[in-house]
């Protein structure tokens, strides 16, 4: 009588399948967690259950901290914007006599692209560091436990009134960065003698040079960019792990929210 054949080993095909797998789980991990504050953020937000005392008193100090300490930032960043490409595009569209095309030409890289891109950086410099201190202090310092304990989400605390303040303060910096990088580079081409007309026509046709799709994409884009920054840094101070530190919190929350406001950026535009 012959010997039944015995099956292949499984041992390598497994491991491997769990090494892909687990890699896989890991580069995955971040972004569905990411995706699950964003959506507790959109569902608790809109609950008035969810703002008690507490929790407001959390969103108007960071709505301060954000908008108000990023208000100068914003304005002189807006500034040299006007002067380094708002004023150069209606000279060089003057000599090229289609001042015409000023109007689409700044709607479409200032309004759309440009504006998105350095309030997001500037958010991100500015409150989400701050942001990553303080949860991640908290997370490591074992205060998230204890408010757990008592009872208290942290989430709840932490992570919704940030969020809800900073894509607040993303939208208004952004308006107040389009409107400031608008006027101070009409007062620099009217001082170069490039430009004609007031102040007011100018931004009559920039505003009429604005499609319907612009009044949704514009605000549609500050407020998702200011959003993941709040969420990118609230997450990667929560997952925090004992033994770490700042000098290594700050660093990954930075590469991750600049990933993140650069591909809102990019997939709305495309959406548009």
């Amino acid at each position: 009588m012959s010997e039944r054949a015995l099956p292949p080993p499984i041992g390598v095909p497994r491991s491997a399948l769990a090494v892909l797998g687990g890699l896989a789980r890991r580069r995955a991990e971040f972004p569905l967690m990411l995706a699950a504050l964003a959506w507790g953020v959109l569902s608790e937000g809109i609950r008035p259950s969810s703002w008690r005392r507490t929790v407001r008193a959390e969103f108007r100090r960071t709505l301060r901290q954000a908008a108000g300490g990023g208000l100068a930032t914003t304005l002189v960043t807006a500034a040299l914007a006007g002067l380094a490409m708002v004023a150069e595009a209606l000279y060089w569209l003057g000599l090229a006599g289609q001042q015409q095309l000023a109007g689409p030409i700044l709607v479409t890289v200032l309004v759309r692209e440009i504006t998105p891109l350095l309030i997001g950086l500037i958010l991100l410099g500015r409150s989400g560091t701050v942001a990553v201190q303080e949860v991640g202090g908290l997370k490591l310092g074992g205060q998230a436990r204890t408010l757990a304990a008592h009872g208290i989400d942290p989430f709840l605390l932490l992570v919704l009134p940030r969020a809800l303040a900073l894509a607040l303060a993303s939208f208004t910096l952004g308006v107040l960065f389009a409107l400031t990088a608008l006027v101070v580079g009409f007062v620099s081409g009217s001082l170069l003698a490039s430009v004609q007309g007031s102040l007011w026509g100018f931004l009559e046709r920039v505003l009429a040079a604005m499609q319907a799709v612009d009044f949704a994409l514009f605000p549609a884009k500050m407020v998702v960019i200011g959003l993941l920054v709040a969420l990118t840094a609230c997450l990667t101070g929560m997952s925090a792990r004992p033994g770490e530190d700042m000098a290594s919190l700050l660093p990954r929350a930075f590469v991750r929210g600049l990933v993140a406001i650069m591909l809102a950026s990019l997939l709305l535009s495309l959406a548009a």
